[in-house]
Order: structure tokens, then sequence, then C-alpha cells
């Protein structure tokens, strides 16, 4: 499905540098040197208006928030509109949604102000300064130190959190980067009456679905829009009728003026984490065990899912936000395991311990500090991984094998408590269906019966494994005859505390914790020393390349971070290109009414093959090499959007009336370096204007959070122009158009 670019595509991409610049950067410490290498790439801006704590409102990352630390948000109206990807509000929706409103399937437009939609618990996190707490952790660590006390990483944490949230009045959070090497203490205005304003189908936000996920093309319109509220005077509060939408000290100024091959790119956003500090050794171990397992175990797993959402609604509906979350851990780890093998990341990390053991040998100092590190680090892995492999398989079966042991951990949990227990059964019975569980059940136990070693199973597993032996059938039937979550009938029936301890799928899940794994044999001292071990070896590594003067960013901790590029296409195999760009006409291409991932709705499919674009398109009126049905196959012809007006029955850029003769751009690819997290970041132009959303990375990136490959990590964004048009023409959310300025 990947496209050939053309001649004349080819002659552009030979001017655009291929090589990308790898690094998600500290965004308080733009330094002159990063800056230099910055403006050499293309940006028009200084550091201090990309981050300045002491002029609020004066720089970019003013307008850029955190949701939760999982996802990443903009600020783009002075009305407190906030734009991020959909699958960051997947959970939302799917919370919203009841079988007479599915708002995933029918998407969701708030198109009067009264319909924006509360969602509790949603929180929206506003960076307002970073310092540098480095010597004042050391001050106290050695108070600590004095007095005979041990001061561990979370106590620290705790004590200098509540310090500056008490000093400040904001929530502070200590983040530790380069094992320990540097610490920053990072200070938030919280805001938590957040209200969904827009949300497509995900049909259209989605388009693809999985089988296009970390793929490229793709032609999703990933994203959703909410409001952040305030009390009247503006301060952070609780949801209220009579709260009001933010005022914020910086928006996001959106440019609809488009982009080539070439032009500089920067994402600001909050990457969750990265590992690119981890040894050779647990490289290859995470490529040859840890992933290989995950990997097969949740193909089946999502299969067995899939085959009855696809049968039954109601399963759809239950199941798509498990479904959605499964589907994209799995593929990014099937894709990890591949791309690690693929570019040899272990071997590269090898070469480069080898010069780190010459440095350390180079030095008494280093050798009593770090002599045996890498020898005592192979070692414990060594040692470790028999054990390690079948706790992987016990966590992938019994732990995460099924939905319902949520419900059996919940129950567990009450500890007797016979109300919280059937608030927990029932809840358990309303988030799943017992016969997916069940078809889930049987796969779950015959893997962990056959790669897990007998010597971890508890009495009442042994006693299975006696009485059916490989009859897993059998097994799992006899299982789902003695448990409260088999039916409505048995949830029903279960009647007090002493029922649930004979309950037989509470046994089979419960009966051997985690802990079994840990503690056999010196395997918990072997856990911990990796710890240790892995800790200096970061310090080592972290302090020769410091002594060889080359610049370095620490591993993504979901501190904010800015990442540099450039437009541009890829090539993920010999003799393979593939343009930078996908449009409208790729949307009919793949359009597939059998199939799910690809079947938006009919009038959606009617304006894209109308083509009613209006203002939003790329001009191809004027511009004779201009490929009329959209191929994509040449550059193009780009026209400014200043002083554009009008709508759907106003002239469109190109000054024709009516159907547009152009092309829609939907994606595009950057070589930003990006990773989970950072996912609704706004992807930015060299002035600082949003151009699109990162949403995804290209299947070759996959390693990346493990070992960074140059040329192949490419980040996927919707192009803002996508955006409005599907606000503006599909959902006729006129309102928010007028709202931004448009």
């Amino acid at each position: 499905m990947r496209k050939l670019i053309s001649i004349i595509t080819l002659s552009i991409i030979t001017l655009v540098p291929l090589k990308a610049d790898e690094g998600m950067w500290l965004i308080q410490n733009i330094n002159s040197a990063l800056e230099k290498k910055m403006q050499e790439r293309g940006l028009a801006l200084s550091a201090g208006e990309i981050y300045n704590a002491d002029a609020p409102g004066s720089s970019v990352s003013d307008a850029i928030v955190s949701l939760g630390f999982y996802c990443t948000g903009s600020i783009i109206s002075d009305n407190g509109l906030m734009i991020t990807n959909h699958h960051c509000a997947y959970s939302d929706i799917y919370a919203m949604s009841t079988p007479e409103h599915n708002y995933l399937e029918e998407g969701y437009w708030a198109v009067t102000e009264d319909l924006e939609k509360p969602v509790p618990g949603k929180e929206a996190f506003f960076l307002k300064r970073v310092l540098d707490v480095t010597a004042e952790v050391e001050r106290l660590r050695a108070e600590y130190e004095a007095s005979g006390q041990v001061l561990g990483s979370r106590k620290m944490s705790y004590l200098m959190e509540k310090k500056y949230k008490a000093d400040t009045g904001m929530e502070a959070f200590l983040s530790s980067m380069w094992a320990g090497e540097k610490y920053y203490m990072s200070l938030y205005e919280v805001y938590t009456d957040l209200r969904l304003v827009a949300a497509p189908p995900v049909s259209v936000a989605a388009f693809g679905g999985d089988i296009d996920n970390w793929e490229w093309p793709q032609q999703k319109c990933d994203f959703a829009m909410y409001r952040i509220y305030t009390a009247p005077d503006g301060s952070p509060a609780d949801y209220s009728g009579d709260n009001v939408p933010l005022r914020p000290v910086r928006r996001l100024e959106i440019s609809l003026e488009g982009y080539k091959p070439g032009d500089f790119t920067m994402v600001i956003g909050y990457p969750g984490r990265t590992d690119r500090y981890s040894s050779s050794m647990e490289t290859d171990y995470e490529e040859r065990v840890a992933l290989p397992i995950a990997n097969r175990l949740r193909i089946k797993q999502m299969a067995i899912m899939k085959k009855w959402m696809e049968a039954d609604s109601g399963v759809w509906l239950k199941y798509s936000d498990t479904y959605f979350g499964l589907s994209n851990v799995g593929e990014m780890q099937e894709g990890e395991a591949a791309c690690l093998k693929r570019f040899g990341s272990a071997d590269a990390k090898r070469a480069e311990e080898a010069g780190l053991q010459a440095w350390i040998d180079s030095d008494p100092s280093r050798m009593a500090k770090w002599g045996s590190l890498l020898h005592d680090l192979d070692s414990c892995y060594s040692a470790s991984e028999e054990v390690e492999r079948n706790k992987t398989y016990y966590r992938e079966t019994l732990v995460r094998g099924t939905i319902i042991v949520r419900t059996m951990m919940r129950m567990n949990a009450a500890r007797g408590d016979y109300a919280k227990m059937r608030a927990a059964l029932d809840r358990g019975m309303s988030e799943t269906d017992p016969r997916v569980e069940k078809e889930l059940l049987q796969y779950a136990v015959q893997q962990y019966f056959e790669n897990v070693d007998s010597r971890f199973f508890g009495p009442f597993q042994k006693e299975l494994l006696s009485r059916f032996g490989q009859d897993y059938g059998a097994m799992t039937d006899y299982v789902w005859e003695g448990t409260c979550v088999a039916s409505a009938e048995a949830a029903a029936a279960f009647a007090s505390p002493e029922q649930f301890a004979s309950d037989r799928l509470r046994m089979l899940l419960l009966e051997v914790p985690i802990t079994a794994f840990n503690n056999d044999s010196r395997n918990n001292e072997y856990r911990q020393a990796i710890l240790n071990l892995q800790r200096e070896y970061t310090r080592a590594l972290y302090e020769k390349r410091l002594a060889d003067g080359v610049e370095q960013y620490p591993d993504a901790n979901s501190t904010m971070r800015i990442s540099y590029g450039t437009v541009g296409p890829l090539s993920p195999r010999d003799g393979v290109q593939c343009h930078w760009q996908s449009f409208s006409s790729g949307i009919e291409q793949k359009y597939d009414p059998s199939q799910r991932d690809y079947r938006p709705s009919d009038r959606f499919m009617g304006m894209i093959r109308r083509g009613e674009w209006g203002r939003w398109a790329e001009c191809c009126g004027r511009n004779p090499s201009c490929d009329a049905a959209g191929s994509g196959n040449a550059g193009p012809h780009r026209k400014s959007a200043r002083g554009i007006t009008g709508g759907t029955k106003g002239r469109n850029r190109c000054g024709n009336a009516g159907p547009h003769p152009g092309k829609m751009p939907v994606n595009f690819l950057t070589d930003n370096d990006i990773t989970g997290g950072n996912s609704g970041s706004p992807v930015l132009d060299s002035r600082g204007r949003l151009i699109g959303l990162a949403f995804d990375g290209n299947k070759e990136s996959l390693a990346s959070d493990l070992s960074y490959t140059p040329g192949y990590n490419k980040c996927v964004c919707v192009d803002i122009r996508y955006v409005l048009w599907t606000l503006d023409h599909y959902a006729g959310m006129s309102r928010i158009i007028d709202e931004l300025g448009l």
C-alpha cells in the first residue's frame, strides 16, 4: 500500500536533510548550542520564545498542557479550547457512550456551549516553572546520612514536593535525570473542569484501525477537543455550573499555509518513558525473551475479542476501550522486537560498552567504582533469565489474559466486606461478557500450564492438572461452573464472602502471587542487583559522554520536552520510497464496507468523493503539474492563508466557488523524535504555529524507546486543515471555526 513517489518529488527530496536530529530535550535547558542547531535547521524563534518562566504568556510552551501525563494537549483559543488526539479522549468518549448514544461510532459535537460534556477526573497541567534542585537534594540526603537515616527516592520526592507545593501553591513533581545526576522540580497549575467539545466518529478518527497502526500511509483524523473551565475569578476549580471558560495566558496560532519537504518542525509535549541508557544485556533480554512471549499471547487474545466484537455490537461497546489499548501496545511491542533485531540494537550497545569499559579501565578511580560493572550486569541477567521467563508467562496469562481477573482482584481486595465485593462483582459483570471471558480464560489456562514450570503451581492448580491433564477445555468448563462471574444468574446468587473463598476462578487466578517468582531462590537478589547496577551504568555512560563533549538529553520521564526536525519522506527498506503526505484519495482507495476499520459512514464517504473541500484544501486549480485525482505525485501548489473569509458556501483558497479542484491533505511525516505521551502534541512550524498533531510513529521506529536509529524514526501527524474541514463541513461546528478566528 505504500506509494512510489514521482520523479518530480524525488528532485525535491534530494534537497532535504535525511539525517534526523535525535533528542527529546528538556524544555528549560535549550542552551545556545541547541538553539543554534535548531535555527540552522530553520527555526525562526529564539529559545526565550519557546520557554520563558519569567514572562508568562510570552513563550509557546505556555500553551502546552499535559493531560494526566499520558497525553499532551494545546490551547488554541482565547476561551480555553484545547485540542489533542482522539485516542487520548477515547476512554472518555467510551465512558459517555450508551447503546442509545454510542459517541464512539457517532462522534460527539457540542454545537452549542451548553452541550459541552463534563469529564469527571480529567486534569490539565500547565507547566509554570522548572527548577534545578540538585544541590538541595544532595544537602537533604547528606543530612539524613549524617543522622544515620536512609532517604529513599520515594521519601525524597515526598519531602521535596511537599515543601515546594507549600511554598508556591502549585502542584510540584520531582524528577531524577540520568539516575540522579540531576534533579528538577516542575511546578504546575492544574485545572480539573474539562468538558468534551468535539470528537469525530472512530471510523474517521481511527480510519484503518489497528491494521494501519504504526504503518504508512495513514489517513486518520485523530483529534478531539475539550474546553477548560475555571471559577469566575479565573482560578482552577472543580466542575460547577457557575464556572467560565479559561482565559489562557497564551494560545497557539493556527497556520493554513501548509508545508513542504525540508520545512522545519518542532514538537513540544510530555513523552512518557524511554530507556535509551539501557544496557546491551537489557536490550538483548527484551528482544529474545520478554517481547516475543507477550506479543505471541496478545495476538491471540486480541483475535478472541475481535471475533466476539464483530459478531455482537453490545460486546463491541463493552470491549472497544480494552481492545483499543491492547492492540496499540501489542502492535508497538511486536514492532519493537522486530526493530531491535533488524537494526542490531544490542550489538550497537555492546560496541559502545567496549568503549565505556576502556574508558573505565584508563582511570584508577573509575576502575575502583565501575571496574566490574558490565561483567556483573551480564552475570545477573543470565542468572535471573529462567525465572523471569516463567514470570512473563504468568503475567501475560493469569494476570493479563482475561479482563474478569480485575473483578477477582477487586473482590479479593475488599477483604471480606460483602458490600464492596458485591459492588465489584456488579461492576465487573457490567464491563464484560461471560462468553468472551470464558474463551480468553481457556487460552490463558493452556498457555500457563504449558509454559510455566510446575514448581510455581499452587495446590488448586496442581489439582486441576492432575484431574484434567491437557484437556484444557474440560478444565476451563470445571472452573467456569464454580465461579460467580460465569453468568448473570451466578452473579446474582453470590451471597457471602465465604462463597468467594471457594470460588474456583479466584483460586486459579490468585493463589499464586507474583512474589512467588520474585522470591524464588536468589531471584529477588538478582533483580535488586540489576536495578542498582543499571543506575550505575547510566551514571557511568553519562560521565563518559560528558567527558567526550557529547550533548546529552535524559531519558523521557513525563517532563516537558522539545524535539525538532523536518517534514520529509520515508524509505522503510531498500528500493522503497514513501511520500511525505497522504490525501483523502487514500480514504477512497482503502474504503471497504465489509471491514469496520475501513467503513466510515455513507455521508462522510459521499463528502470525500465529491471533494467538498471549501477553503481547507491545497490549491491545485492553477498548478498544471498537480494531479487532480489527488494521488500526491507532485508537490502541492501553496498559497498564503492570509485574509481568508467565508465557509462552505464561500470562495475557496484558490478563488474558486463550489467543489474544490484541489486535494485534501490528511496526514504527513516529520522526523521529530517522539514516544508515548507525545500523543496529541502540537506539531509547530518555524514560527511556532500549529500545522498538525502528532499521533503515531512508523513501524521502523518502534525500537526507539531502547535504541534510536537515525533515518528511520518518523512522527505521523494529522494535518490541521483536515481537522478544520471535518469540524466545518462534516460536523457543522461553525461556532468553533469562528472562535478560532478563521
